[in-house]
């Protein structure tokens, strides 16, 4: 059974509603969630606040924390689980921030770099990593280790 079913079978059991706010990854993990039949019963929303603008506008990250810590940081993680929670009201609020590259990296945050975002009932919790390959290749890690981020969280797991 794949990730994204495993996950969708027990949202439906527990009665759970997610969201996700995406940066790098475009729409992917939205994406690869709805393409299990069902999803309908337990997926909010996807915003793909591509942005700092969007952040801001829909996610309500401030202006001065991206200033301060960089759109792809750990703070903008938690802020943007955070803002997809209080928008949505779901029980589940996942957000990713990275560098997929190939540009846009820097010494402290090369590409690859990507943070992810978990915000619950339980907490709010960020989990960061540092991926390689090519853009696509950052994208697919990212979207699975964050689907892995969402079953772990469901199954009493996230620390």
């Amino acid at each position: 059974m794949m990730l994204e079913e495993r996950i969708g079978r027990i949202l439906k059991e527990k009665s759970l509603k997610i969201a996700v706010a995406e940066s790098c990854t475009g729409g992917l993990i939205a994406n690869r969630i709805t393409n299990v039949q069902g999803a309908s019963e337990y997926f909010e929303m996807g915003f793909v606040t591509y942005s700092n603008d969007a952040k801001e506008l829909f996610l309500f990250v401030p202006e001065e924390m991206i200033a301060k810590a960089g759109a792809v940081s750990y703070e903008v993680a938690q802020l943007m689980a955070q803002g997809v929670r209080e928008v949505t009201d779901v029980d589940v609020a996942l957000s990713v921030t990275g560098i997929a590259g190939p540009g846009g990296g820097t010494p402290e945050k090369p590409v690859g770099t990507v943070y992810i975002g978990l915000a619950s009932k339980e907490g709010v919790f960020v989990r960061k990593f540092l991926f390689s390959g090519d853009r696509i290749e950052i994208k697919q890690q990212t979207s699975e280790e964050a689907l892995k981020m969402v079953l772990d969280a469901l199954e009493g797991r996230l620390e």
